[in-house]
């Protein structure tokens, strides 16, 4: 659990590039072969001559979010409100997102809520913005820090709320093999960690 108030660190900043290259696709594929001869197949078999190419694309996919900006997502936001000053809640957002310990997959929902200050933005790119951190390697914890205080940085509301609910494969398939296990991390910011309306949001997200 992890509650605090809207005094923020710069911990969602665009992920650095680094120095290292980027590896071209050639080497990639390459790479997805020598994992196939390490498993103990053979990547010559014609079942798996195009798999590293298949592979290289899925992680064009499943890792899309190292080329996304999420902050730039919520740049673009709306002040006629009509006075409306009470909770938006987006429940249910699915997550898909890769463990960085094992690079299994990670899958659940994601709740977010947020205290509007003059400035809401289109639900959507709420949405996007789970999208934007979990398509990336990831740890539970982490995410859930990224997308709320990436929230609280850009709208600057009065408070932001982020449930995160997830199982994940590293401990259902490898290991101690649980099935049916889930984990759950949030972050409470603003007037949301304190009462009366952590109670109030917490409730309003639990369905």
């Amino acid at each position: 659990m992890l509650d605090t108030d809207l005094t923020l660190a710069p911990t969602a900043a665009p992920m650095p590039a680094g120095d290292t290259p980027r590896p071209t696709r050639d080497e990639a594929e390459a790479a997805v072969r020598t994992l196939i001869r390490w498993a103990g197949d053979e990547p010559a078999r014609e079942g798996l001559l195009a798999t590293p190419a298949r592979v290289v694309r899925a992680y064009e996919e499943w890792f899309a979010g190292y080329r996304q900006d999420p902050a730039g997502l919520l740049s673009r936001t709306f002040e006629e409100v009509g006075g409306y000053d009470e909770m938006v809640v987006l429940r249910d957002i699915p997550l898909q997102s890769t463990c960085e310990h094992h690079m299994a997959a990670i899958r659940g929902v994601v709740h977010v809520a947020y205290l509007p200050n003059q400035r809401v933005v289109g639900i959507s790119k709420l949405a996007r913005l789970v999208e934007a951190y979990g398509r990336r390697l990831q740890i539970q914890e982490r995410l859930t820090v990224e997308i709320a205080d990436t929230l609280a940085r850009v709208l600057q509301p009065r408070g932001v709320a982020v449930i995160v609910e997830a199982s994940h494969e590293c401990l259902s398939s490898r290991g101690v093999r649980l099935h049916g296990v889930s984990m759950q991390t949030r972050r409470l910011l603003g007037e949301f960690a304190q009462e009366p309306r952590r109670q109030e949001i917490l409730s309003a997200l639990a369905g």
